[in-house]
This record gives structure tokens, sequence and C-alpha cells, in this order.
């Protein structure tokens, strides 16, 4: 599909046309990696474990600047909910909606249509432009961005500014600029009990009992009081389970599912030494496990946050604010190679839900503002757009 008036939003309308429903990428890698060819921009997939990850990249010279994001969305949920098919993109009203409008294949054309246009413009741009995506940051993330990161820094290539395209907005195009990020350490817990009959509970010991009180200890710590730059460190339980059913049985087992975000006040080692303190007083008998994590990070006011806040300025006239809020993000990867990470995207009110949409009127100037970044950084000096 192509649209000379509308390009940004054509291409988001291909990419949600694919059913990329983590791990997934249906093919919207290759669609990106084709487009940008004929530019002299280098693919190298560097697929893990059914992960479909993409390298690409145009000049060999520094400064390299990337954009990174993620091709998978997460599963629409129940279709009836929806106003319309989540992978038939849809224009009504001035929105766009499919599932990963905007969150974050409204990102990701724009990262291709700004980079097809300041090419265009600059074809002897100073320094290197890299698109980095991957198909599995909604899902476990353990084969997507930290696999090529690990890949990249094994032959020693570096990235010095990097934006990464999650929905970062707040209420409008560009008033939040995310230049950190707490970090995230998932937890499964499971606590071993003795299987009995309800009515004999002196022959069992339910580990629902045995636990309970160690969790609301753990529900009521205050971990830490965050850094000045991150939020404080917090704790919660996302899933439980216990029994076989049926109402008369004592459980035997219970298992527990748990995630911090965490400042740098905080550690791996310093969170999972404390839980594991409670437990052990609580006489808790169990196993424990940390399947995932990632390291907290903060960007400090530089080069890269001056160059996206003009950029942010000069297209949408707004003074955007720094903030180091929500969740997590693949730039926790990204920082162990790239000494600047910033993450700027459309207005983030409908990630994940039903009918999922971004405004029509963002895309273009979402793109404008991408290019902004590149003259700013990689135009020749003559050519560069003035702050």
């Amino acid at each position: 599909m192509q649209d000379r008036a509308q390009p940004t939003l054509a291409l988001a309308c291909e990419l949600i046309a694919r059913r990329s429903v983590t791990p997934d990428d249906d093919g919207c890698q290759s669609l990106i990696a084709q487009r940008l060819a004929p530019l002299g921009f280098r693919a190298e997939p560097l697929a893990s474990n059914g992960v479909a990850n993409l390298w690409l990249r145009r000049g060999e010279a520094g400064p390299l600047v990337c954009f990174a994001g993620h091709t998978d969305v997460v599963p629409p949920g129940p279709l009836d909910a929806w106003h319309g098919d989540p992978f038939r993109p849809e224009v009504r009203d001035g929105w766009l909606y499919g599932r990963g409008a905007a969150d974050m294949k409204g990102s990701i054309a724009a990262f291709v249509t700004a980079a097809e246009a300041f090419v265009a413009a600059n074809p002897r741009h100073d320094g290197s432009i890299a698109l980095l995506l991957t198909s599995d940051e909604e899902g476990v993330a353990t084969d997507g961005t930290v696999k090529v990161v690990e890949r990249l820094a094994a032959r020693g290539e570096r990235i010095d500014y990097c934006v990464v395209g999650e929905p970062s907005s707040a209420n409008r195009l560009g008033d939040t600029i995310k230049n950190g990020r707490r970090g995230t350490l998932s937890g499964s817990l499971r606590v071993r009990g003795v299987q009995g009959h309800v009515a004999y509970p002196q022959l069992a010991r339910n580990p629902i009992h045995l636990v309970a009180p160690a969790l609301a200890e753990l529900a009521a710590v205050r971990w830490d009081d965050g850094d000045g730059t991150l939020p404080p460190t917090t704790f919660q339980c996302s899933n439980i389970h216990a029994g076989t059913g049926a109402t008369n049985v004592i459980p035997g087992v219970l298992e527990l599912q748990f995630n911090w975000r965490y400042s740098t006040r905080s550690s791996r080692e310093s969170l999972a030494a404390r839980l594991e303190d409670v437990l052990r007083r609580h006489g808790v008998e169990y196993e424990l496990e940390f399947p995932s994590s990632g390291r907290p990070y903060v960007t400090p006011p530089g080069r890269l946050v001056d160059v996206v806040a003009e950029a942010v300025r000069a297209e949408a006239g707004i003074e955007p604010e720094l903030s180091c809020t929500g969740g997590t993000s693949d730039g926790r990867f990204i920082a162990d190679i790239c000494p600047e990470v910033v993450e700027l995207g459309p207005v983030n009110a409908t990630i994940h839900q039903v009918d999922e949409r971004v405004a029509v009127a963002d895309l273009e100037p979402l793109a404008r503002i991408h290019r902004g970044v590149l003259e700013r950084l990689l135009a020749a000096p003559d050519a560069r757009t003035p702050a």
C-alpha cells in the first residue's frame, strides 16, 4: 500500500494487517527490510529459538543512531468485544484502529518513513542509521533484543544514540520522553505443604495458610524510596494457584508468580535476599526461581535528550517532560551497548486494550520528529535543520 500524502499511515496499515502475535513476526521485518534495501540498508536477520530479530544498518562510520522497536503484538483478546477485526486496520473518525496501532507498529512505520525522507534529502549524511527490530518484546523477551545486543557486543559494535518507539506520550504526541526505566525482576515461588482431607487438617500442611502471612508482610514492605529519578521499588503478585479442584482436599503445593519493578537503590541480589528472609522467618518450605530480569537504566540530560526535545518542540510546539515512570522496555538491554537511550512514541491510552488506536493526525508528525532527530545528529553541517 502506497500513499504519497500519508506514507506513515499507509505503512502502519500494512504492518497491522499482519497477525504478528508474540512471538510471531508474520513477515513484518521482511517487509521493512525490502523497503529499505534500495536506500542502502543492509539487512542482517538474527533469529533465535524461533524469534525473528533484524538488524538493519546504513553506513559504517560513527555516530550510529538507532531506532529500536518490536513487530510483535499482544493477543487481541475477545474478538466480539472489538468494533472490527483487530488485524484489519480501519480509519474511523480520525483514528487508526487495530492491534499494534499504538504499540508499536505506528512507531515502526514512522521510523521507516523518517529514514526514507532523511536519506532522500541527505544521501551522504554523516555517521550511520540502524533499525533494531524483534518479535519477542511482548513475550518473555529472552530471545529478542537481548540476543541482538549480545551479538553486537561480541563483535564490538556499539550504538551512540538510540530512540525506542514505545508509546511514551500521555495526553498528546511528544508530551513525554522516557529517559529511563526501573529494573524488572520476575520470580516463581513453589510452596511445599502436605496434601490431605479438609476434615483432618492435623494430618496435612496447607501451603495456602503457610504462605499467607509471608505474603501479607511482603505486600507491606517498603523496598526503597527511589533514587530521585526512578520511582520507588514496587512488588506485585501476578498469579497464584493451588488445589486439585475439589473442595474437600487440602492442597500439597502452591505456585505463585510475582514481579518487582526496582530502582537503582535496590538490586536483584538485595531483593531476593529480603524475600527469602521473610519466607524463612515464617517457616515456609519453598523453591524459588527468577526466570527473567532487566537492570534499571537512566539517560541523563545530554545530547540525545536535547536533540529529541528540540525535534518535538519544532514539530509539536510543546515542551516535553522527562519521565522514568511506567513499566519496562527493551531499552534495558540496549543500554548495555548504548550510553544514551530514550523512548518516544504515540499516546499510550489504548495500548493492550480492545479497540487499540492511534490518532491519524499524529503519524506523519511522529515521522517528522524522528527525521528531525536524524537531521540534528547526522545531517551535514550545511544541511541541518535549525534548532
